[in-house]
């Protein structure tokens, strides 16, 4: 019993520590121009994992990479927090089998969430938006939960006069969240839910993952999730979507899609990321492409190699296509925290890119994509 009371104190923590790693650094160098330019900056990033860990997110966190006093100290004006509700054990970039041991049962146990979301992945995902719900309702100087367009223009007008108040948006990693239920996309949307990224690491009801067994293209039920998405006014990822997806969700809809966390195959040749084409054809339609903070994604994750792929990535898809996706807390080892983001900035300065390219790949890019595709409130 003791054992077991001390698992529950310490476990999660621990395990944590393991998963979210900061590699020690000496501070990364930051320019007075380019740390003017940052703070001037409206800073978007597309993904981060928080809402997964016990940790409390109002302060100051001494493991992991995302908490509101380093969203703010990095100047992050909106963070995208996805519900991570299932992962596959062993998981890796080639093939994972679905009905494989699910790595995120054990850790919701011990961190002693209800019942209900020990067999349930929706009831992980409406658990984990109450989390970042509940956050906003203690903090509302600190954090604002972004839902529909107005929230965003309100939260643009606090920014601008002077507020550090931080928007957060809820995302699905993996619509396996649905259990299967189409009705249960509505309910996501009415739990404050506005991105909905297809697949995770196996392949589920809508299709393959691009790191699962099958490689294959959209189902019947994918179809019908995308089209009650777009009639809600969600956004659609397709992070980890296999190529087939990919083509297929090209195909059957109309709207900007995003790859909300990746990297370029062109740059860095790794399974994490899809062809230089699909990514092409993506930013064609007016969609986004996310630089992740990972080596896996970037192949250096250092602010310098991160500034070299956001440039190769404006090279292939065009500076109104780029934007940042740092997979922060998504069990990566990054080189930096949310609180360091301003040398990614300095390296871009040093890379070449001017200030324009700097604010839309940023920031402003997202910026203009959610608020093109939130919906209006009803």
């Amino acid at each position: 019993m003791v054992a077991a009371l001390l698992l529950g104190i310490w476990g999660p923590g621990e395990i944590e520590r393991r998963q979210n790693v900061i590699e020690p650094h000496a501070p990364w160098p930051v320019s007075e121009s380019a740390a003017v330019l940052h703070q001037q900056l409206w800073i978007t990033d597309l993904h981060a994992d928080s809402l997964l860990w016990d940790r409390p997110l109002a302060d100051r966190g001494d493991r992991g990479h995302v908490d509101l006093p380093r969203l703010r100290q990095g100047n992050v004006a909106l963070q995208v927090f996805p519900a991570v509700t299932r992962s596959p054990s062993g998981q890796n970039y080639t093939a994972n089998a679905s009905d494989r041991f699910d790595n995120i049962t054990p850790l919701v146990m011990l961190q002693g969430w209800p019942i209900a979301t020990w067999s349930s992945l929706y009831e992980r995902a409406i658990y984990q938006s109450g989390r970042l719900t509940q956050l906003a309702e203690d903090h509302p100087a600190e954090l604002m939960i972004v839902r529909y367009k107005d929230d965003l223009l309100t939260l643009r007008q606090r920014r601008e006069a002077g507020e550090q108040v931080v928007g957060g948006l809820l995302a699905i990693e993996g619509a396996h969240a649905l259990d299967a239920e189409l009705v249960n996309v509505e309910r996501l949307f009415n739990a404050g839910y506005r991105m909905i990224g297809l697949q995770h690491f196996f392949d589920n009801r809508l299709g393959g993952s691009l790191h699962g067994e099958s490689k294959a293209g959209l189902t019947l039920f994918g179809k019908q999730v995308l089209a009650h998405m777009m009639s809600l006014g969600m956004m659609i990822d397709l992070a980890h979507s296999s190529e087939q997806v990919v083509r297929d969700v090209l195909a059957v809809t109309d709207v900007p899609l995003l790859i909300s966390h990746t990297g370029t195959r062109s740059h860095c040749p790794k399974p994490r990321n899809i062809s230089d084409a699909l990514m092409v054809e993506i930013a064609a339609r007016g969609g986004l492409i996310g630089i992740g903070y990972w080596e896996d994604a970037v192949c250096d994750a250092s602010p310098a190699g991160l500034a070299a792929q956001i440039r190769a990535a404006v090279k292939l898809v065009g500076e109104d296509h780029v934007a940042l996706g740092s997979d922060f807390d998504g069990a990566i080892t990054s080189q930096l925290d949310a609180s360091e983001l301003a040398a990614i900035t300095h390296e871009l300065m040093a890379a070449g890119l001017d200030e324009r390219q700097i604010r839309k790949v940023m920031g402003e890019n997202a910026y203009r994509l959610i608020e093109r595709l939130l919906p209006a409130r009803r």
